[in-house]
């Protein structure tokens, strides 16, 4: 093609827009005249848009989504836009969700908070809410991050199931998140979930301490192609990696982690006993 601009998709939220945006398109065979003229734009605005020279508007991702048949739905770029307008979504992370649903295999490691992919729905609205009240997010957007999570959480009973390996932090199970209710709710929620045939959870005690690889959350996916890809991310920054020598690296420190965890027999047990308000 003539004069394609290839971006980074991580290196920001425009660009992550503009990348999807063209794969939509190119995926459908559509030149950008031929999306231009089913979105009721110039060809210079699409180009624009899919090279992070021009931001997206609200009208513009409703309109794509309508051209595309995304409308409604968990990839809908109106989504993205919302998530881009008010800060909701690390780098990366929109792509990395994509990923996700696709998956074979998934493992996952978090310090101080359950997974996305394992929050009820109580503790997911706490934590929403606490980013509302500290005005960091408006209500709307607390609410759609919960329905995201609901989206995100059907790649967990797909026809063909991923299977799941996580490994939470004591911290997680500790740290009392939106009352006693909210969290034995969620407590037991990680019990049925550790019963599931395609599920295997474990706790990375307090006394790992020096010996737990990670001191961030990190996600490992696994596609079916064997290809894997990382996803890292810090309070303020999240970054996907796709380059081998990080990932094998990754993926070899948390096999180290699942060697140093308690079983799941003794994760469960550990669970049990805080959601009954045990030490």
């Amino acid at each position: 093609m003539v004069n394609r601009k290839d971006l980074n998709p991580e290196s920001s939220p425009r660009a992550a827009y503009g990348a999807r945006l063209r794969r939509h398109r190119e995926n459908r065979g559509w030149t950008q005249e031929q999306f231009a003229d089913r979105m009721g734009l110039s060809s210079q605005h699409i180009s624009a848009v899919e090279t992070a020279r021009k931001p997206p508007t609200l009208p513009f991702s409703r309109e794509a989504d309508r051209v595309l048949g995304l409308a409604g739905t968990a990839e809908s770029f109106e989504r993205q836009w919302h998530d881009m307008r008010h800060g909701n979504l690390l780098e990366g992370f929109p792509e990395y969700v994509g990923y996700e649903g696709r998956a074979v295999e998934i493992r996952l490691f978090t310090v101080s908070v359950i997974p996305g992919l394992l929050q009820t729905p109580a503790y997911a609205r706490a934590l929403a809410g606490d980013h509302v009240r500290c005005g960091r997010i408006s209500p709307e957007l607390g609410e759609e991050r919960v329905t995201l999570l609901d989206q995100r959480q059907q790649t967990l009973v797909r026809a063909r199931r991923p299977i799941v390996m996580v490994v939470l932090d004591e911290a997680c199970i500790r740290r009392c998140v939106g009352g006693e209710e909210v969290m034995r709710e969620q407590l037991a929620y990680l019990e049925v979930f550790a019963d599931q045939p395609n599920t295997t959870l474990q706790i990375a005690p307090y006394r790992m301490g020096e010996r737990r690889p990670f001191d961030l959350p990190i996600y490992l996916l696994t596609m079916s192609d064997r290809s894997m890809v990382a996803y890292t991310e810090s309070h303020a920054q999240g970054r996907l990696e796709r380059e081998s020598s990080f990932v094998l690296g990754a993926l070899s420190d948390y096999h180290r982690l699942q060697a140093e965890c308690l079983s799941q027999t003794e994760s469960v047990a550990m669970i049990n006993q805080a959601r009954k308000g045990a030490p």
